[in-house]
């Protein structure tokens, strides 16, 4: 597998100089940034794979970092934050972040995060034999990574993407909350439902939904179905 490029950006040296050690020991290649100005500068002239992002850094922060690179990228991005609050994540997550480091973490919370992440950025092989599946006027293509709406190409990241496939696969079927995280996110993230919740909301806006045109459907409690 190729060697994977990882953008540390925050304020505190000794945390940096930490979380590159243990990613080159694990064979990642590793770039570092003291502020939000020198992260955008790297991210600019730098062929990045991911970038763990502090929130709370002199000059420039890292919500307005989150903002100018989501104008521009779908790049896989890790918060660090001293939030622990469900809403502060959702928060977090909803402006673009992938993931989130509450802080202080292990070495082991570290790695686990950065290869859930690049492994959700990697499109799901379909299985053999697996056509174009359509439910009502929205068309995905497994083998393509394409999904339509009423014939007009979605703009999908991957995660978006697998969470759609993972839907319409089993169309009028309530698909409870864990399993859609373990098929999507992975068993590790099987209890953090907020992750499901902002994806989904991201899943209806690009399906243009309303009250009036609905394809997923919240059983309260329980998970989501698809339907036409």
């Amino acid at each position: 597998m190729q060697q994977a490029t990882v953008l540390v950006v925050d304020d505190e040296q000794t945390l940096r100089h930490f979380m590159r050690r243990n990613l080159v020991a694990r064979g990642y290649r590793v770039l570092e940034a003291a502020d939000g100005l020198e992260a955008l500068r790297l991210f600019e002239t730098e062929p990045l794979d991911l970038i763990v992002l502090d929130l709370l850094m002199p000059r420039m922060d890292g919500f307005e970092v989150l903002r100018r690179v989501r104008r521009r990228s779908t790049i896989p991005i890790i918060v660090l934050t001293a939030l622990d609050e469900e809403g502060d994540k959702i928060t977090v997550l909803e402006q673009g972040a992938d993931d989130y480091l509450t802080k202080p973490f292990s070495v082991g919370e570290l790695i686990a995060r950065v290869r859930a992440v690049l492994r959700r950025t990697r499109w799901v092989e379909s299985p053999p034999g697996m056509g174009t599946i359509r439910v009502g006027d929205v068309e995905v293509d497994p083998e393509q990574h394409l999904a339509f709406h009423r014939g007009e190409r979605l703009d999908l990241t991957p995660t978006e993407f697998n969470l759609l496939l993972a839907l319409v696969r089993h169309p009028g079927r309530v698909l409870p909350h864990r399993w859609l995280l373990r098929e999507v996110w992975g068993p590790e993230y099987e209890d953090a439902i907020e992750y499901l919740r902002v994806y989904i909301g991201r899943l209806r806006r690009k399906l243009e939904e309303d009250e009036s045109h609905r394809h997923i459907w919240t059983e309260q409690g329980i998970g989501y179905q698809f339907e036409a």
